[in-house]
């Protein structure tokens, strides 16, 4: 795991050492162990190394083909790189090292871009064509790792932070209104936009070819995967369990790979239990690592959020070596500059616990696994899905999905949440168009309760989890630390993926006649336990059952009494620190306040004011 940096510009300038040294160093926290550089002419490559795999000096990047002619820069870990270097071995390749990256680009010189397709693991690299003067760009099918780049008509610049491209003082810190207004709307960015202008995320499951000519850079993406929940086995209930059993122990004894030591989060849920118990067979005194939170001053709903005493049980199922952090409510405003710095930009929820958890296990281990990846496979929100059911057509379903999904303020809102210089500029349907824009190129029918299902899984696996994958490489890399998810696992997807829906989510036919107005309805809704039917099935004989029945609960910190606990007052006083001023040229002070003031009289206004905090973080 490491940090990429690189430019590309046109053949009528040159890229120098120092340039590419600047970038490098802006992300350090990515690579402490090494760094490298490559330049020739218009091109620069560069590294910060995170030794996991061959710690000697043969992992060595930028690294360079025997002949010469290539040059990889690469972050990630491809979890069949032995097998792909047996196979590139009986057509003749020699290595000089035991690393994936050398795998990656003999496996390149072989297949060209075709290597994408054998490739089990998470990853992001660039690959140089000296010869050609042809530089290739590529990212996993899942997005586990992200690669930023700023593309003008003369120069490309990528990295893995934001933060390096940065380092080139022509590129200013200008806010993409679009993006913001996504942001404002989902709480996540759908499209490949960032939240600063002209800087955009190659999407997930794509590379790029990238050429210079004398005045000009030509930049083509191209996609070579996409999530496909279609092309249902005709399988039975008991061999779909036999074949995910098989398929989920083989990822995570895969993902265990490694030269240096190797632990686990466990949040007391089902998704990071299961891989505790695999994982632990091959294991002794695997080390765990559990947030939880002190309940002194919480109330209502979030009184349930502390998992600790689940992780406990799990632990001593397996006897791990387990340790815990616990937070308190004036943790976030400690930690928050931090974070908002290591974040780029913000995506999704309440992320400061995924820091303070990955700062913990970065003290113990290198290495560490992750359950993210198990809700989205397997149906682990059916209070989501309800809103989709019913809907006849592809717009229908667009239409109220959407509507659902405005997070945070919804579109008759926006007039009093942006100030009236901001609000001219943002087009009126620009949230709707960027929703519209994750069903591009979906083209399944949508029309049976069964295709709206996949359809919601489908969004939800192109964003939501993306999202958290996002945050997650940013919070475990700002401790030097990396995480692996099993269950994006290729094999392990793939069969999921066609696993028949009523397997994963037990009656959801009868889910849409539940009837909104009756008493309770919330405990039907949101208090479940009928997604991930297959996936309790299976792990049933691993973990106990207590584990196994538990209603859904997502990993979140109680946040909505916290803010409270605090003050409004203290929160007031911190949206309004005198670096706070740029946040107030796009937000609307009178709609801080409101929301403030709504939270406080009982509204849950949580997730809006944890984008406030964060938005007010940003340097610009």
């Amino acid at each position: 795991m490491c940090g990429i940096v690189g430019a590309f510009l046109n053949e009528n300038n040159s890229v120098s050492p120092q340039d590419i040294k600047r970038m490098t160093d802006a992300i350090v926290h990515r690579g402490p162990d090494d760094y490298g550089v490559y330049t020739h002419k218009n091109v620069g490559l560069g590294h910060r190394r995170l030794s996991i795999l061959d710690l000697s000096y043969h992992g060595h990047q930028p690294m360079i083909s025997k002949d010469g002619r290539y040059v990889i820069t690469y972050n990630g870990e491809i979890y069949n790189y032995l097998e792909l270097k047996s196979e590139l071995q009986s057509k003749g390749y020699i290595f000089y090292s035991n690393t994936d990256t050398e795998v990656v680009l003999n496996g390149f010189i072989e297949y060209n871009i075709k290597i994408l397709d054998k490739l089990n693991g998470m990853f992001a690299f660039a690959i140089y064509d000296k010869n050609d003067s042809v530089l290739y760009l590529a990212r996993d099918r899942y997005g586990i790792k992200p690669l930023y780049y700023k593309l003008d008509n003369a120069k490309l610049l990528f990295a893995s932070e934001i933060k390096a491209l940065f380092q080139w003082n022509f590129i200013k810190k200008e806010i993409d209104l679009l993006a913001l207004d996504e942001y404002m709307s989902f709480q996540n960015i759908f499209t490949d936009r960032t939240l600063y202008e002209g800087i955009k995320i190659l999407k997930p499951g794509h590379y790029a070819i990238v050429k210079s000519g004398k005045n000009e850079i030509f930049f083509e993406q191209y996609k070579y995967w996409d999530f496909n929940l279609h092309d249902e086995l005709q399988i039975s209930e008991n061999e779909a369990k036999e074949e995910l059993e098989r398929l989920f122990i083989q990822a995570v004894k895969r993902q265990l790979i490694s030269d240096v030591p190797v632990g686990a989060y466990l949040s007391g849920g089902m998704d990071s239990g299961s891989i505790v118990a695999i994982a632990s067979r091959s294991l002794k005194r695997l080390k765990t690592f559990t947030c939880g939170y002190d309940m002194t001053s919480v109330a209502g709903f979030e009184a349930g959020f502390d998992e600790r005493q689940y992780a406990e049980m799990i632990s001593n199922t397996y006897k791990t070596e387990q340790y815990e952090v616990v937070l308190h409510e004036g943790d976030l405003y400690e930690v928050i500059d931090n974070l908002v710095y290591h974040l780029d930009y913000p995506r999704l929820g309440m992320s400061y616990s995924n820091y303070y958890i990955a700062n913990l296990a970065s003290k113990f281990v290198k290495v560490v696994l992750s359950g993210a990846g198990g809700d989205e496979l397997f149906a682990g929100y059916p209070w989501r899905y309800y809103h989709a059911l019913g809907k006849k057509s592809k717009d229908e379903f667009i239409d109220s999905y959407y509507n659902y999904w405005q997070r945070l303020v919804k579109d008759d809102e926006k007039n009093l949440l942006y100030t009236d210089e901001i609000k001219k500029k943002i087009p009126k349907y620009n949230a709707y168009e960027a929703f519209k824009y994750v069903f591009k190129e979906y083209d399944f029918p949508i029309k049976t309760n069964k295709d709206l299902i996949n359809a919601s899984l489908y969004f939800e696996l192109k964003t939501f989890l993306h999202g958290l994958l996002i945050i997650e490489d940013k919070i475990s890399m700002a401790h030097s630390l990396e995480t692996r998810v099993p269950f994006l696992d290729n094999d392990l997807v793939d069969f999921a993926t066609k696993i028949p829906l009523e397997y994963k989510l037990k009656n959801y036919e009868e889910y849409q006649k539940i009837d909104e107005n009756e008493i309770k309805k919330k405990d039907k809704y949101f208090e479940t336990n009928i997604g991930k039917n297959i996936l309790r099935k299976v792990m049933k004989k691993f973990i106990p059952n207590e584990i196994i029945e538990r209603k859904k609960q997502g990993f979140s910190s109680p946040d909505a009494s916290w803010y409270r606990a605090k003050g409004k007052d203290y929160l007031i006083k911190f949206l309004n620190k005198p670096n706070n001023t740029e946040f107030y040229n796009y937000i609307n002070k009178d709609f801080v306040i409101k929301t403030i003031d709504k939270h406080f009289s009982g509204e849950n206004k949580r997730l809006l004011l944890w984008s406030f905090l964060n938005l007010s973080r940003l340097k610009l």
